[in-house]
């Protein structure tokens, strides 16, 4: 992440429209490739899509963490995206998922990866914060809410 911010305004979505992972995980990638992070679509979604199916992403407290790594992208990029009526994303406690994080890093990287997850973990385990992101009015409130 150098001198970069993996997760920008225009890597989040307020109204997912997907209607099972599937649709969200292209969402999501969708959201990465229209803000110029990455090179080839089709390999980040079949990335994040390929390390789903080895083990669902889907955390608990209605937040998933769908993640995958290829060389397609230079560093880490990441993208939110909100779906207030949650999907079944094979969450660990079985509830629904309402807030996706999604990362994608290169093969070669691993640090900044585990470090961004980190920084937007400890907010997401206030049950507080996830309520203001599930009501947040913009894009610059929920970057805001995350990241300080």
């Amino acid at each position: 992440m150098i001198g970069k911010k993996p997760l920008t305004v225009e890597t989040i979505s307020l109204d997912l429209k997907g209607n099972d992972k599937e649709e969200i995980l292209a969402e999501m990638v969708d959201l990465l490739a229209a803000s110029g992070h990455i090179r080839d679509k089709e390999a980040v979604l079949k990335a994040v899509t390929d390390r789903e199916k080895r083990m669902s992403t889907g955390m608990q407290n209605g937040i998933a963490i769908p993640h995958g790594k290829t060389d397609s992208v230079d560093c880490l990029v990441a993208a939110l995206g909100i779906k207030r009526e949650g999907i079944d994303f094979g969450a660990l406690d079985g509830q629904p998922s309402t807030i996706f994080v999604m990362t994608v890093s290169p093969d070669s990287r691993t640090g900044p990866h585990i470090q961004f997850l980190a920084e937007v973990s400890r907010p997401l385990n206030d049950a507080s914060v996830r309520a203001k992101i599930l009501s947040a009015a913009s894009r610059e409130e929920v970057l805001k809410l995350l990241l300080g």
